[in-house]
């Protein structure tokens, strides 16, 4: 509240002033002579008598009148404001709101970085802002209008499909929570568009509440289409601020790596740091980050066994902590200090956790490329950054235990398997493991007694293509770079028996209706199986986008099924073959140690067992009675504060903006009224009564 505003309220003390006129306002008591009263001696006086109002329905109404104009003066300076949509001819709106429910809108409102002073406990999240914003709205619909709700946490999830039920939206609202996922505000603004697509409204708007940060600030600028506008109404939101993170917290033996990934610190931060180092001694300058000042902690309960200063200008880097001999089981990392998101600072230590294994079974010398170096697959592993360990092996291992280490396998165009292979093959499989099998020429000259199933049933036989391309209507698995694979023209492919097909899913087609990529089941894993080799001789699809795409998915599916004990928030443990299957969030209380558990739902999708943990930290696992220890970790990119560019479309005021919720002025100005005549004509009663009452006297 301004100092205007409360100098305004302040017009209602003058309330006392009727009541010192009503208490002052005393009439001469008229006289009477009593001739006995003379043989009765005078007594002093003991006590007065109290000032009493008089015409107490007279006092009321003034003091009501003084209230009155003291709330009217001060209406147009206490504005209760909240977000509204600009109607068209007051026609009816579909609106999809989309809520950016990712750890990065867990920052507070005016909250210091390491270099800016402490966080702002009493100050609301970004996260809290906007569901308020998205509870204005939701109020503000009116009959006819259709909403939906869309959530931008990846992966981006539909929370309310178009509905006109408006109870339904507030309900919807009330059920959304906070996560530590990484943003996905394109498969959100794709997911709001589809719902708003087909409406009847003919006012398509998609609102979205979220600080932007999505860990791409160079993409291009959010905007709506011709059809349905976009509207970002919160400045406000917007990130900004330092913040370190912890991504990734290992043990082995007796050390601790731990992995910090830190945001630049703004030009403010930076000259407070490089001032601090004037004074005190410190390196500091240009290079600072929000590490500056700051350590990484090894904690057991409320024990530090182990400290390391972060450097002042770390960016992203691995920092190794000694232990001490005795640990206990259960390890924190913690960062000191504060910044804009502390759900980050923390993160269990797990053992043994280490990147994802993926054997890679490729001959060079058919997969080669001009330029020289590693074969494709390899360099687009790489490439893509998946936290994954290549493992190239010169043929597939005939043991199963061989293969225990790994949680991914890619065969390229093997000739091929001996029945010893297929076994190892099909158990591992079956135990969780998840086969990627390029299928060409040598796949289909296979010599006697060696096979593929009962990974591919049937037989493969291989003959010049008879269409060239992909169909991308059939290949959504691959996402929008499914249609750089339209015009792919290879020298030839594999052709697939109909008992391939059985039991399995088609991912893609080609033109002509015949598999190009197949999913099978087996057991608790899965195989995939593309019918083109990553011979670059045969084709060029192992140098096109989508083949990044396949890769993606193919680890992000050995990570699901199990085979990494870490994955970051929002992604998804797929438990296939499972029967009983329980999942529990561990919350380690800091002072004492103590383990507190919180289940997770379980989902069944397409006869699947299905969790996606929200929050990062740490996990245990009950699959059919045996008992696992896994991690959720932050993603790395959310660390990254910048936000995405705004078009000038997406602030227009013609598409809402801020409304006064209270506006009474015009109801108070008719109270002062109807006061003024209740005064008048009380006045001109009690006129009447006083000459009454003389004359009664």
């Amino acid at each position: 509240m301004s100092f205007v505003t409360l100098g305004a309220l302040l017009v209602a003390l003058l309330v006392g002033a009727p009541v010192a006129a009503h208490l002052l306002r005393r009439r001469r008591a008229e006289e009477r002579p009593f001739p006995p009263a003379r043989l009765v001696p005078a007594t002093p006086p003991t006590a007065r008598r109290r000032s009493l109002l008089e015409d107490r329905a007279l006092f009321a109404t003034r003091a009501l009148s003084v209230i009155a104009l003291a709330v009217l003066g001060a209406t147009p300076l206490l504005r209760c404001s909240h977000l509204s949509l600009s109607r068209k001819a007051g026609a009816s709106v579909a609106l999809a709101i989309v809520v950016d429910d990712s750890l990065s809108m867990r920052a507070r409102s005016g909250g210091g970085g390491a270099a800016g002073g402490a966080r702002s406990s009493g100050a609301p999240s970004r996260f809290e802002r906007a569901m308020t914003a998205a509870r204005e709205l939701a109020g503000g619909l009116a009959p006819g209008d259709a909403a939906a709700i869309v959530l931008a946490g990846a992966p981006a999830r539909v929370a309310l499909a178009s509905t006109t039920n408006l109870a339904a939206v507030s309900e919807a609202l009330d059920a959304v929570t906070p996560s530590d996922r990484a943003t996905d505000l394109d498969g959100a603004l794709d997911l709001a568009r589809d719902l708003l697509r087909g409406l009847p409204q003919g006012d398509k708007r998609i609102v979205l509440l979220s600080d932007l940060a999505d860990g791409a600030p160079g993409a291009p600028p959010i905007a709506g289409t011709p059809d349905i506008a976009t509207w970002v109404p919160l400045e406000e939101l917007e990130a900004g601020g330092e913040d370190c993170g912890i991504v990734r917290a290992d043990r082995s033996g007796q050390r601790a790596r731990v992995r910090v990934v830190c945001t630049a610190a703004s030009a403010d931060a930076q000259g407070a740091a490089a001032g601090a180092g004037r004074d005190g001694g410190a390196a500091a300058g240009a290079g600072a980050s929000a590490a500056a000042g700051r350590s990484l902690e090894v904690r057991a309960g409320d024990a530090v066994l182990g400290e390391v200063a972060l450097p002042p200008a770390l960016r992203a880097e691995e920092i190794t902590i000694d232990l001490p001999a005795a640990t206990p089981e259960i390890l924190i990392a913690a960062l000191t200090g504060s910044d804009a998101i502390a759900e980050d600072d923390r993160a269990p230590i797990i053992s043994a956790g280490g990147p994802l294994s993926i054997a890679v079974v490729v001959d060079p010398a058919t997969t080669h490329v001009e330029t020289g170096g590693p074969p494709p697959l390899e360099q687009a592993l790489s490439a893509l950054d998946l936290d994954a360990q290549i493992r190239p092996l010169p043929s597939v291992p005939e043991h199963a235990d061989e293969l225990a280490a790994h949680a991914g396998l890619i065969v390229d165009d093997a000739p091929g398997f001996t029945p010893e292979v297929r076994r190892s093959l099909a158990a591992w499989v079956e135990r969780g493991g998840v086969a990627l099998l390029t299928l060409g020429p040598r796949a289909a000259a296979a010599p006697l007694g060696a096979g593929f199933e009962p990974l591919v049933p049937g037989v493969i036989r291989w003959s010049a293509s008879p269409v060239p391309g992909v169909d991308p209507a059939t290949a959504g698995w691959l996402g929008p770079s499914a249609a750089g694979l339209a015009d792919v023209a290879p020298r030839g492919r594999a052709a697939l028996g109909p008992e391939a097909s059985e039991g399995a899913e088609v991912l893609a087609r080609w033109k002509d209706g015949a598999p190009f990529l197949v999913r099978r089941p087996l057991g608790r894993g899965v195989v995939l199986f593309m019918t083109l080799p990553l011979s670059t001789e045969e084709s060029d699809v192992a140098l096109r986008p989508a083949f990044l795409s396949l890769l993606d998915g193919f680890v992000g599916a050995a990570r699901a099924r199990g085979g990494a004990r870490r994955i970051a928030a929002g992604e998804v443990w797929t438990f296939d073959g499972y029967r009983d299957v329980k999942v529990e969030r561990v919350r380690v209380d800091g002072d004492q140690g103590s383990a507190r558990r919180e289940p997770l739902p379980v989902a069944e999708v397409e006869r699947r067992l299905r969790v996606s943990p929200p929050l990062a930290g740490l996990y245990e696992l009950t699959l059919d009675g045996e008992r696992s220890t896994r991690v959720v970790s932050v993603p790395e990119r959310e660390i990254d504060l910048r936000p995405r560019r705004v078009a000038e479309s997406a602030r227009a005021p013609e598409l809402g903006g801020m409304s006064a919720s209270i506006d009474a002025s015009q109801y108070v100005a008719l109270l002062l009224l109807v006061l003024l005549a209740a005064e008048l004509l009380l006045r001109a009663i009690g006129a009447r009564r006083e000459p009454a009452e003389s004359r009664a006297g």
